[in-house]
């Protein structure tokens, strides 16, 4: 099986790989910031005293927490072209689900972190003549990230993790364009090992930064 092993199938394909990898990599950077900030208005929806922006967003976010993935692609993929009256394709479709699902996390590990800020804080930068909101923003926001950031990198990993569900709508992602290779010139295995060396290498090197933050930030 090793002396069979073919390293040219791998070689060259970088071009197709290469180009999956980016479709991957651009899900994830679109998810991870379109998240974080409609994560963090989620949030402080759901804080708010208010009890319709705080019921909205909870239920937005318990909708889509109780919604697998998978599914939630499928929907936008055929429901924004019916909302559109458009077809927009595959790539944008998944774009907002994924940033959509990617949201209810997100808001739920930034309410937990403001609500890990002590109240004294907060009266302590209205008594200094802040508003509430210039308080929450900075001073509330500024630490409760700060103490957020391990819990983000981690949703972050398990986002690139979950970017190999888009095949359902036909886009070629990094794990697609393996399995596309590997059907092609009939090498399963080098390409589906490659794949998960690549998943492994990446992924490993978030956790080993998450755990060096979660260090710096305990001292």
């Amino acid at each position: 099986m090793v002396g069979r092993f073919d390293f040219t199938v791998i070689f060259s394909n970088l071009d197709i790989l290469w180009n999956g990898m980016l479709i991957t990599l651009l899900l994830t950077v679109v998810a991870i910031v379109g998240g974080i900030l409609l994560g963090t208005i989620l949030a402080l929806m759901r804080l708010s005293r208010f009890k319709l922006p705080a019921y909205a967003a909870g239920r937005f976010v318990d909708a889509f927490r109780a919604t697998p993935l998978i599914l939630v692609i499928f929907w936008f993929y055929f429901a924004v072209p019916i909302v559109t009256g458009r077809p927009i394709g595959g790539l944008y479709s998944v774009l907002i689900a994924f940033t959509l699902f990617e949201s209810a996390y997100y808001c739920e590990i930034i309410r937990a972190g403001i609500q890990s800020i002590r109240l004294p804080q907060v009266h302590a930068g209205l008594a200094l003549g802040l508003t509430r909101w210039q308080a929450t923003r900075h001073v509330v926001l500024p630490q409760a990230f700060r103490n957020m950031v391990p819990l983000l990198l981690t949703q972050a990993i398990v986002l690139f993790q979950d970017t190999s569900l888009v095949y359902v709508v036909g886009l070629k992602d990094f794990l697609t364009a393996a399995d596309l290779v590997a059907t092609r010139d009939n090498r399963v295995v080098e390409m589906y090992l490659t794949a998960a060396v690549v998943y492994l290498v990446i992924c490993s090197l978030g956790s080993l930064w998450v755990r060096r933050l979660q260090r710096q930030y305990a001292i």
